[in-house]
């Protein structure tokens, strides 16, 4: 199982933080925790590489977990705001169908 959590603060996501593998496959060919690490690591890199956050971000067995910095320009909150959102609508397509292998909490 895969167990997901984001919090939001005034609307917008400020953390991010996914724990475990899914179990939906075997060990290198569980397609659905691959499409899953692929979106939330693509979304931490667009935060860092593309927009320019300066996200402090942790990463271990199975597990990644990243925070944004409180003060974010207007554009920076924006574009930020875009990505995690997208991520956002995203994890919750993949809970929708396999909610047997992923737990989504957003608070």
């Amino acid at each position: 199982m895969t167990d997901i959590t984001i919090t939001k603060k005034n609307g917008s996501v400020v953390e991010v933080e996914c724990t475990g593998h899914t179990g939906f496959g075997e060990e290198g060919e569980d397609i659905l925790c691959a499409g899953l690490s692929t979106l939330v690591q693509s979304t931490l890199l667009g935060l860092l590489q593309v927009v320019g956050i300066n996200v402090k971000y942790t990463t271990g067995e199975g597990s990644l977990r990243f925070t944004l910095p409180q003060k974010l320009s207007q554009q920076q909150r924006h574009d930020a705001d875009v990505l995690l959102d997208t991520m956002l609508v995203a994890i919750d397509d993949f809970y929708t169908e396999y909610s047997d292998y992923i737990n989504l909490e957003v608070r």
